[in-house]
């Protein structure tokens, strides 16, 4: 999947592009914020605004990539978190993206770029808690964490490679 899915081919349909997928990124955050995913996993969520930065990734150059993932860590950070959300959305979000766009990069399976940016999304997250609370107590978790990471990221990877190729195939 590495073709350009249609053709936005003025910069104002590039930023309208851009800025509904910027939006729908804050609208799925916020629906994710209020679904009670935290019992099965703790400080696990399914990355339904991942979707999105997923297919972000494929639709745009990576400069545009790199700041829709920045503005959605950014913008659900200030509207709906505090400073150690921010922080662990910051590091998770830097995190599986250069993961998801390395293995774009290296020719993998949209599902598998998905299952990475989801397990070092996690990753990342451990990292900042291990800072904050100076502690390796919280790499117990990392198991779970992964697990998670690999169940969410097949999941967001499928949907995304169906809303991807759905889109193309309306251009063809």
């Amino acid at each position: 999947m590495s073709r350009t899915p249609f053709p936005a081919d003025t910069p104002a349909k590039r930023v309208a592009l851009f800025g509904m997928l910027l939006a729908l990124t804050v609208a799925l955050s916020w629906l994710e914020r209020l679904l009670p995913t935290d019992a099965v996993v703790p400080g696990a969520k399914l990355g339904l605004a991942n979707l999105v930065v997923l297919c972000g990734l494929y639709l745009f150059p990576l400069p545009w990539a790199v700041g829709l993932t920045a503005l959605k860590v950014a913008l659900t950070g200030l509207l709906f978190g505090n400073f150690y959300s921010l922080a662990y959305s910051a590091a998770g979000g830097a995190l599986s993206f250069l993961a998801m766009y390395l293995c774009k990069r290296w020719g993998r399976s949209m599902g598998f770029v998905s299952v990475m940016g989801g397990v070092f999304h996690n990753v990342g997250q451990l990292a900042v808690a291990w800072a904050i609370l100076g502690s390796m107590g919280v790499l117990a978790h990392l198991p779970a964490m992964l697990l998670a990471g690999v169940g969410a990221g097949a999941a967001v990877g499928a949907v995304g490679a169906l809303i991807l190729r759905r889109l193309w195939r309306s251009f063809d």
